[in-house]
């Protein structure tokens, strides 16, 4: 009955569209949760917190938590889980599950104690009270994260299995919990309702992942021995990437530092754009990095150069199908786009044009900020951390000093400037010092297919400007509905012009996309020969 849970996606293209379908699923319930969120508080005091009371916990989570799964649990697992007899591969489980509770649960402890002095850093443009909010938001969000860690688990697991439906679904049931807390427990506990939501949809998620790991052979044991070799893979590729993901997480939280020394409502602000620009990160860039990359560690194991080559240039080559009218659409329909998700209640026309504004200055860069996913876990399928590592610093450092240039005269704007210009540098230092190493990326052929998207995203731009401009003849812009109509029919006519373009240049990747949707969703009928025999009377 349940054999769906134990569903295996083979395929890179394949798996790429169940988690990015999932992931748009998720998205549009973050949408939803934004749009709540915004109308219910607005870009004011409240939101500033809530949001810069993610901060720590997040930092301590990305660092103790992702940082050990993300560079090292999946190929280690997934050398194990390959064999006949994957018992050692749930021995490895269990070590690293027990291991990552105790670091992480001395982490929330200390994190709980010293949350007050950590507000102050966080934020120390707001004041005493604001701040003493935050100290208070986060208290209780490093419970949800804890869940969240224990989860993160479990959904490497599944990804080193290559079942990605129930590991997808898991961000869905996230923002459902946190919806339910907005909807129902802020009318009753007024703003800690917004905390207990998050540790509701934590609870779904962690719950999700765990019947996905059990339905696939994960037994708990209370264990925390594993081989020799696997502590030390552990240990040399640990190091270099917690010190990544810090750069990562200081980067984000010190464009929250700067953002609490503008204006009121800058930081929810900076959120609000970031998340409806992560929509298409997510949606792609780490879906394709996350189907990528059990594929590329078993062909680096195995010593396949050139599958390993092919796999990334193809990987890059369908995620550009998608990059090139996503960033078209997002900067065109930018406005349209924030007033339909956030432009509700006490969110004003003001915080709507700043937040169009941030957003159109974050999408410049979607294509860097989606590639580098897949670049970095080819490093890490290469055993190599540290390269990761020394990029990510350097262009930290880099988008703090344009930020500290740009903000004081252009506010949240500045600060994705800042973001954009450092991410297209990341890219282009990833990508230089990987083809010094595997000699080719397939560059000619990316280029070439790069071509074909932007010949069709040029006619696509064309007719969505030309789409919004005639609906506005026929359609009041004054209603939510009509700003939504107006950039739906314009947003799909865009669609449906590029695709049909890329069809017509015979673009590879958007016939291999209709191919695996063909073989992922529609079941080909087999013929079955019914041999009669005749039977004399």
């Amino acid at each position: 009955m349940f054999s769906f849970l134990k569903f295996k996606t083979n395929s890179i293209a394949s798996a790429a569209i169940v988690v990015g379908s999932f992931s748009v699923l998720s998205r549009f319930f973050g949408f939803i949760r934004d749009r709540i969120l915004a109308g219910t508080f607005g870009a004011g005091d409240t939101l500033d917190a809530y949001f810069a009371a993610f901060r720590i916990p997040d930092l301590i989570f990305q660092l103790v938590i992702v940082g050990a799964l993300s560079a090292s649990f999946i190929p280690v697992f997934t050398k194990y889980y390959k064999k006949e007899h994957p018992e050692e591969a749930w021995r490895f489980t269990n070590a690293v599950l027990n291991i990552m509770a105790i670091l992480f649960g001395c982490a929330v402890v200390a994190a709980i104690v010293f949350a007050g002095p950590l507000a102050a850093v966080i934020a120390p443009g707001f004041g005493p009270e604001k701040q003493a909010l935050v100290a208070q938001f986060s208290q209780y969000l490093f419970f949800a994260q804890f869940l969240l860690a224990l989860s993160m688990v479990f959904g490497s697991v599944l990804q080193g299995a290559k079942r990605f439906f129930l590991y997808s679904l898991a961000p869905v049931l996230y923002n459902v919990g946190i919806i339910i807390g907005i909807l129902y427990l802020v009318p009753m506990c007024g703003p800690m309702g917004l905390v207990w939501g998050v540790i509701i949809g934590a609870g779904f998620h962690f719950l999700l992942q765990v019947v996905g790991a059990f339905a696939i052979g994960y037994r708990y044991q209370p264990t925390m021995r594993m081989k020799r070799e696997d502590r030390r893979y552990l240990a040399v590729h640990l190091l270099p990437r917690v010190l990544g993901l810090a750069v990562g997480q200081i980067n984000v939280t010190a464009m929250t530092i700067l953002a609490s020394g503008l204006a009121v409502g800058s930081v929810a602000i900076f959120q609000f754009a970031f998340n409806l620009d992560y929509f298409t990160v997510g949606v792609i860039g780490i879906s394709y990095a996350i189907a990528a990359f059990p594929t590329l560690c078993e062909l680096s194991s195995a010593g396949q150069k050139e599958g390993f080559i092919e796999t990334l240039s193809s990987t890059i080559r369908q995620m550009l199908l998608f990059l090139v009218p996503a960033t078209i659409l997002f900067l065109l329909l930018r406005a349209q786009i924030v007033r339909v998700v956030l432009g509700a209640g006490v969110f004003d026309w003001d915080a709507t044009i700043a937040t169009a504004n941030a957003l159109g200055w974050f999408v410049l860069s979607l294509f860097a900020q989606s590639i580098v996913f897949v670049l970095v876990r080819a490093y890490f399928a290469k055993h190599d951390t540290w390269t990761p590592f020394v990029i990510g610093l350097f262009c930290a450092i880099l988008n703090v000093v344009i930020a500290l240039l740009l903000a004081p005269s252009m506010g949240v704007a500045g600060l994705a400037i800042a973001f954009s210009a450092s991410s297209m540098v990341q890219l282009a230092l990833l990508w230089v010092l990987l083809r010094l190493r595997l000699g080719t990326l397939h560059e000619s052929r990316i280029l070439y297919s790069l071509l074909k998207f932007s010949i069709a995203g040029f006619f696509t731009a064309f007719a969505v400007q030309g789409m919004k401009y005639a609906i506005v003849t026929v359609i009041s812009l004054d209603t939510f509905w009509g700003v939504l109509g107006q950039g739906f029919i314009a947003g799909m006519v865009g669609l449906v012009v590029y695709t049909g373009i890329t069809l017509l240049l015979r673009s590879e990747e958007m016939i291999e996309f209709f191919m695996s949707i063909r073989r992922k969703f529609l079941r080909k009928v087999k013929t079955t020969e019914v041999i009669v025999t005749e039977i004399d009377t």
